[in-house]
């Protein structure tokens, strides 16, 4: 009886601490919601850039689609719903949760909690890869497993120290004068923060030289340039100085596709872009982006679009 109390007690105050962390987090992330809003309001929907260079900040007030290349950023939910499509697989991510992407990445994804009243509202922190092989030599590195390639998105729940560093360099655009010397300091930290989170090892491959990821990296910077091109899957292993079994296995641990799939989603998002954009026809698009055949141009867009090429271009200049 005596043995149990203890025990009984320590509950107790583990689960007192792990409320008192929940709340400490909720009202950053509520007044980081504010700031964001106070900061976007009255500008409309999309990316807003701030006085700080690395520093964006999202708002919609509908839930809309989304197709684009993410970069490699921190990307924090404040306020709203997302969902977002890499390959085959699926991400669901809400307030108090933040995204990496390590790597650039085509995706898809829809706000799926949005309104007028509750705008989807987010922090955008463009990653420096330079910045981060700086850091990752002064940190003690992780030993004694095997490198096998992560990811290059993921998404965690939020904690105490990141959030912290969020709110306060948000909090430098009150103070314009300090941005110079300020910011760089917090983003710095904010970097220590993903390097000793739970998705640490991801962090470390990316910022480290000649890992698996960063070979894949290179390698995906090739297919970024030369889309349109047509290229040999063992010429790209070879500049990522593997096998060819080896490369696809490890270009699909980070991309969550095939390196053929991977360009074609970036040729059909481009074709997008030139018919939305600079108002060109769909056939015009598809010899640009790389197609020779304009019917599986159209089929290979309706598949990873949901509508024709025609249809889809209407329906987003409608929206």
């Amino acid at each position: 009886m005596q043995s149990s109390k203890p025990t009984m007690k320590t509950e107790t105050v583990n689960h007192d601490a792990m409320a008192q962390r929940r709340s400490n987090i909720a009202s950053r992330c509520a007044e980081l919601a504010e700031r964001v809003t106070r900061y976007t309001d009255g500008r409309g929907n999309g990316i807003h850039p701030t006085a700080i260079a690395q520093l964006e900040f999202m708002r919609d007030d509908a839930s809309t689609m989304i197709c684009s290349v993410y970069e490699p950023a921190l990307a924090i939910i404040v306020q709203g719903k997302k969902q977002l499509l890499l390959g085959e697989e699926t991400y669901h991510y809400g307030a108090s949760q933040y995204l990496v992407v390590s790597v650039e990445l085509p995706v898809r994804g829809f706000i799926v909690e949005a309104t007028p009243d509750q705008p989807y509202l987010g922090f955008l922190l463009k990653l420096s890869l330079l910045q981060l092989s700086d850091m990752v030599a002064q940190i003690q590195p992780r030993t004694g497993a095997k490198e096998s390639s992560c990811r290059g998105l993921f998404v965690s729940d939020v904690d105490l120290p990141l959030i912290d560093c969020a709110l306060r360099l948000t909090q430098l655009l009150d103070t314009p004068q300090d941005i110079p010397f300020l910011a760089p300091i917090i983003t710095r930290e904010i970097y220590y923060r993903l390097f000793t989170g739970e998705q640490g090892g991801a962090i470390r491959q990316i910022a480290t030289s000649g890992s698996n990821m960063q070979r894949i990296a290179s390698v995906i910077e090739r297919l970024k340039a030369d889309f349109a091109q047509s290229l040999r899957v063992e010429e790209l292993a070879e500049q990522a100085n593997m096998s060819a079994s080896s490369f696809h296995r490890h270009f699909k641990a980070v991309t969550s596709m095939s390196p053929l799939q991977y360009q074609k989603q970036l040729r059909l998002l481009e074709a997008r872009r030139l018919m939305l954009a600079e108002d060109t026809d769909a056939t015009y698009a598809a010899y640009q982006v790389g197609y020779e055949s304009p019917s599986q141009f159209s089929r290979e867009y309706s598949r990873l679009f949901g509508a024709p090429p025609i249809q889809d271009i209407q329906q987003l200049r409608i929206a």
